[in-house]
């Protein structure tokens, strides 16, 4: 028999139809015909005739056809959404996709697998795990280290020990002892009082990241988990059924209490969960809707889902992943403003680098060369400032190794620490199988991502804070010998006037979010919890720094494209011409003033998607190849040193002084 589930002003129904022939609206008459009846005044209506609605499809909003049969209209188990005529305008209409309907169209099941054993998972594995690119397995190695830990935590059950977390209460409550007969009960209850978080919820890129995060340090086997409930939390992420979990709430020190006990009530079948199919639902729901069963906890495994640092971690891998791809195109754009503001490449010499050989430095100022080196990519442009009379240019553009070089080394010292934290057991107690005990100890404390991610937003900050002043210089006439705000008829035009003030502003905000959480700390639980992280808010403001950063330097990229309007019919270099010709792909020059914002945020997704990085790149590894032979490749977040003490290679003496 076919079962719709339907959702009414903010309640979900599971409607059975007994006649596929039966129609789109008889399923939305019954649907309300059985919401009146659970409420005592009837919801406010009559009776089911007086109700005008229309339906839609949860997935995608599509609205239905009344008189359609419901076997040509859904397929069976579909979410649909019955809308009452009235209740979009009135205040407390609640409706069943808050945001993000787009990501219906994005998600397609993945068909490769991830091995997961608590021990290899890597930065870039997490990120892509979070955007549905692999589902997850086990190795065999992880499922024997995961049983041989239940069986301690069963052992300690039978004979009744006492021992934190697993046969007492939590926190100030570690010294009651909670009788045999209610440690399942515990466990809910501990999930269900922690579920305390506010604010949006985490997106499902998001989400998948912190559920995949948690099942790997669970595959490690010092959690306690049995291997029964890992793998149905496993197939919950393989149907990509996600909880849902609010940002806020977590201190970062018994681990991200808040939300992974939000991430473990969708999996107990509580509380709201989204998934391609249904959208945001019941958890019980949407898990039905997939073929699942709601999760029933054993001894210790509330404690053993909720118990890490897997919030502030997942976050920090993408914030790590997305600075060394913002990292890598800030040397691209600067060297396309450089060209546009005549500069010259005789700061990246080689010789200066190798007397300060700081990882980042050498590798900036090698990727400058690449894409500057008028011998390797004759450049018009450079060819038309030669005999200038230009000594140095300003350090917003010879200083760029230097700035963006300790960027770079920021972005790799972080990413060891949460390489690291991501492969680590995080639990308390831990369970040692080998010693056949559990031990007690403060591996949940989030201090160092914590202290890692405000490093990183510090770090990271440094490129809009350079890049605006790039900004600035394209802009100002005085500075760039360009027309004012790179527009023709000014005054009649603003041109960059007001984006220059947007890549100012961001950078403002950027000053106030890269105040350090971690230095904060507030006493918790009683004084049981008396130092804690902040680690969740230090993760969460480092993406908006990032993100403040990728939207500073897409306005330097089009400025700088803008500006090269204004040298034609002169070219830059070869990579730059291909840089350019991306850009115009997407964002038209401007010959006078229009919308700019969609022009911004087009740049922006260039630079999210790494288009930028992949039309540069092969020209960059290919001047590696060629001028240092006895070096390989590196990898986009990795940094090559073997040239140091090479060939050096020198700009020709050919380029402006």
């Amino acid at each position: 028999m076919p079962r719709y589930t339907v959702h009414v002003r903010g309640e979900w129904l599971a409607v059975p139809c007994q006649d596929a022939q039966l129609t789109v609206g008889w399923l939305g008459r019954e649907a309300v015909r059985r919401y009146i009846k659970n409420k005592p005044d009837n919801g406010g209506f009559a009776s089911v005739d007086n109700v005008s609605f229309l339906v839609r499809r949860c997935k995608g909003l599509g609205l239905l056809d009344h008189e359609d049969p419901l076997e040509v209209a859904l397929e069976d188990n579909e979410f649909v959404e019955v809308v009452i005529e009235g209740d979009a305008m009135s205040s407390d209409f609640i409706p069943s996709q808050p945001e993000g309907v787009y990501l219906y169209s994005k998600y397609r099941e993945p068909e490769k697998y991830i091995a997961l054993d608590g021990d290899s998972l890597t930065t870039e594995d997490l990120v892509n795990l979070g955007k549905g690119h692999y589902k997850i397995k086990l190795t065999p190695t992880a499922e024997k280290k995961v049983q041989n830990s239940r069986e301690v935590i069963e052992s300690i059950v039978k004979e009744k020990t006492v021992v934190y977390g697993i046969t007492t209460g939590f926190g100030k409550f570690a010294r009651t002892v909670i009788p045999v007969s209610k440690l399942e009960e515990l466990q809910v209850n501990l999930v269900r009082s922690h579920s305390s978080g506010v604010g949006k919820p985490l997106n499902p890129e998001r989400c998948r990241m912190l559920l995949a995060l948690r099942i790997n340090v669970l595959a490690k086997g010092y959690s306690g988990i049995s291997l029964e409930t890992l793998k149905q939390v496993i197939e919950v992420f393989n149907a990509s059924c996600l909880p849902y979990v609010p940002e806020k709430g977590t201190v970062g020190a018994s681990g991200d209490l808040a939300p992974l006990s939000h991430l473990a009530l969708g999996l107990i079948g509580e509380g709201k969960m989204w998934s391609p199919k249904s959208g945001w639902a019941d958890a019980k729901y949407v898990l039905a809707a997939h073929g699942l069963k709601p999760i029933v906890l054993k001894p210790k495994e509330g404690l053993a889902l909720i118990n890490g640092t897997q919030m502030i971690t997942s976050l920090g891998c993408e914030a790590v992943e997305r600075a060394s791809a913002i990292a890598r195109q800030a040397d691209i754009v600067a060297s396309l403003t450089l060209e546009v503001l005549k500069g010259t490449t005789k700061a990246f010499d080689t010789d200066i680098h190798a007397v300060r050989p700081h990882r980042g430095q050498v590798e900036v100022a090698f990727r400058f060369r690449s894409l500057l080196d008028s011998d390797h990519h004759p450049s018009e442009i450079a060819e038309s400032h030669r005999f200038c009379d230009r000594v140095q240019d300003a350090y917003t553009l010879r200083c760029c190794p230097q700035i963006h070089g300790v960027v770079n080394d920021t972005i790799a010292f972080v990413k060891n620490i949460i390489t690291t934290e991501i492969n680590s057991a995080t639990d308390n107690p831990m369970v040692f199988a080998s010693r056949g005990e559990t031990v007690s100890g403060g591996n949940f404390h989030g201090e160092y991502p914590a202290k890692a991610l405000d490093y990183l937003a510090i770090g990271v900050h440094e490129l809009a804070a350079i890049s605006e002043r790039r900004i600035e210089r394209l802009c100002n006439p005085s500075l760039s010998e360009l027309p004012a705000f790179l527009v023709a008829e000014g005054g009649l035009n603003s041109g960059f006037m007001i984006a220059h003030c947007t890549a100012a502003a961001l950078v403002s905000e950027n000053k106030a979010l890269c105040h350090p959480s971690s230095v904060d700390s507030l006493s918790t639980s009683a004084a049981t919890e008396d130092h804690v992280s902040m680690g969740g808010w230090a993760a969460r403001k480092a993406l908006r720094v990032i993100e403040h950063v990728e939207q500073v330097l897409a306005i330097e990229l089009l400025a700088a494209c803008q500006g090269i309007e204004f040298l034609r019919p002169l070219k830059t270099t070869t990579p730059l011409e291909t840089v350019y010709d991306l850009v115009r792909s997407v964002v038209r020059p401007w010959i006078k003033d229009r919308f700019m914002a969609p022009d911004i945020e087009a740049a922006h997704r260039l630079l999210i998607e790494q288009k930028v990085w992949e039309v540069a790149a092969p020209y960059i590894e290919k001047y590696r190849m060629e001028h240092i032979p006895e070096s390989r490749p590196v990898s986009p977040t990795a940094f090559s040193l073997e040239f140091l003490h090479k060939k050096s290679t020198k700009i020709p003496e050919s380029e402006d002084v």
